[in-house]
């Protein structure tokens, strides 16, 4: 008996990135991105030496990978377009094998009765773009989108889902303030910047995407976290969770959906010097050029509490304004250290809903990363994996119930179809459908869980 029902044309499938799959990294005219560049500036930084080049070989597996998706049911996948082997240099001449690998791809999705959903940008930056400053130049913002319109002209005609930026946060956050990616700058300032030229550059490819008018949809992808008091009760507490929620969700939500910034977190950036620059038409290039479709990407929540000492001097961090809050008793991905609180995709979709006029979103990533996954494995060879079994049928539960309530939630998609190069993890933790053996040959075996998720896809619920 199917007991949570889902509308018939959902989509279910899974997402993944250019440079976490498709490895051939140096190959066919592809020009270095800015992790080609750190692994080998420090290899040392990536779990056991592990680099981008050592991937899941998709670039040369795709099709073995699609055919596998078609068995398992899967009606949509969300791929990103490597902007360094579209266009080597980051600006100028595209490179015609790319178009030729991204072409065969797109038509064998098709083929195999899958909506392809393209995403541009996924953490990827060129290297050329990088040595010229990244988003903080403003120039790359207008590189970015002459990449983007090529895209839309190679490849409209038969993709009509895109997506600008995946998590953009995330990149600032990385590289720009916490060292987690290149160019590890630690500067809330260059940060701010770097996150303002990210919108502007999505803002300007909606715009070419529209002139061009391909009747598709164009949309961005959020990691939304939703920002939880540590009491209700303790206003300073509230107070704490509202600016939590003002930069790491509604710095891109807003100005995505709504077309504007967050008043409180401009406030803020006026008040500390840490505005960016910003130039004449700015704000009504960005007003009218919000999205048609909202992904959401959600793993965890993040808990807050007023701040327990004065702000400070420098150096200021977003965490100046808030400390974060350990609270007891809750439940753990051990492996990760990520909370595993499911019902925060509700609380989530039920904002866009009645905050966000109800945009048309979908879950484009929930997942779980465990690691040591092949101690799970049987006398088959199959990874027994209950509980990512548990953990997604526990969110769609959820989403379910936000979607009988009103949520224009259109989709789900898992984080990840195989197991995949994870950045600085590499492949610490897996998060995938599919395992790849990386010690045979890349060797992919279904998980249960990717049979459980064909049957979902069967019956369109659980």
């Amino acid at each position: 008996m199917t007991t949570y029902l889902f509308p018939p044309d959902f989509w279910w499938g899974t997402a993944v990135s250019a440079t976490q799959i498709e490895g051939a990294a140096d190959r066919d005219g592809k020009g270095k991105n800015i992790w080609d560049h750190w692994y080998e500036m420090e290899p040392n930084r990536f779990f056991n030496e592990v680099g981008p080049a050592k991937t899941s070989q998709f670039y040369d597996r795709y099709k073995e990978d699609i055919a596998l998706m078609k068995k398992l049911g899967h009606t949509s996948f969300r791929f990103s377009i490597s902007w360094s082997r579209l266009i080597p240099s980051g600006n100028g001449a595209v490179n015609e094998k790319a178009v030729q690998f991204y072409d065969q791809v797109i038509n064998e999705l098709l083929a195999a009765g899958i909506t392809p959903f393209v995403n541009l940008f996924h953490f990827d930056m060129p290297m050329a773009m990088q040595k010229i400053g990244g988003f903080e130049n403003r120039e790359v913002a207008y590189a970015y989108a002459r990449y983007a319109e090529r895209c839309f002209t190679h490849f409209g005609d038969r993709v009509k889902t895109w997506f600008t930026h995946n998590e953009p946060i995330v990149p600032v956050e990385g590289g720009y303030l916490y060292e987690f990616h290149y160019p590890k700058v630690v500067d809330f300032k260059r940060a701010v910047q770097v996150g303002y030229h990210t919108m502007l550059s999505s803002a300007l490819a909606i715009e070419r995407y529209r002139r061009l008018g391909q009747e598709g949809k164009i949309g961005i992808i959020l990691n939304l976290t939703p920002s939880y008091p540590r009491s209700e009760e303790v206003e300073r507490d509230v107070e704490a969770a509202k600016l939590a929620d003002a930069f790491f969700n509604r710095s891109f939500l807003d100005p995505s959906v709504k077309g504007t910034f967050p008043q409180e977190l401009v406030e803020i950036l006026k008040q500390y010097g840490l505005m960016p620059h910003v130039e004449e038409g700015d704000k009504a290039l960005i007003a009218a050029n919000t999205v048609d479709l909202l992904g959401i990407n959600y793993y965890q929540p993040r808990r807050v509490k007023a701040k327990e000492t004065p702000i400070g001097e420098r150096p200021l961090m977003p965490g100046s304004f808030f400390d974060g809050y350990d609270m007891p008793g809750k439940k753990i991905n051990p492996h990760r250290g990520w909370e595993i609180y499911e019902k925060g995709i509700y609380d989530l979709l039920m904002n866009v809903k009645d905050h966000y006029g109800n945009i048309e979103c979908f879950i484009s990533e929930n997942g779980m990363g465990v690691e040591g996954e092949e101690k799970f494995r049987d006398e088959a060879g199959v990874i027994q994996d209950d509980y990512r079994i548990e953990f997604i049928a526990n969110h769609l539960r959820w989403l379910h119930k936000a979607l009988t309530e009103g949520a224009n939630v259109k989709g789900y998609h898992l984080w990840t179809f195989m197991d995949n190069w994870s950045w600085t993890n590499a492949y610490k933790n897996r998060y995938g459908f599919v395992s790849v053996d990386l010690e045979n040959d890349g060797k992919r075996t279904v998980k249960k869980s990717g049979w459980w998720f064909k049957t979902v896809i069967e019956n369109n619920g659980f």
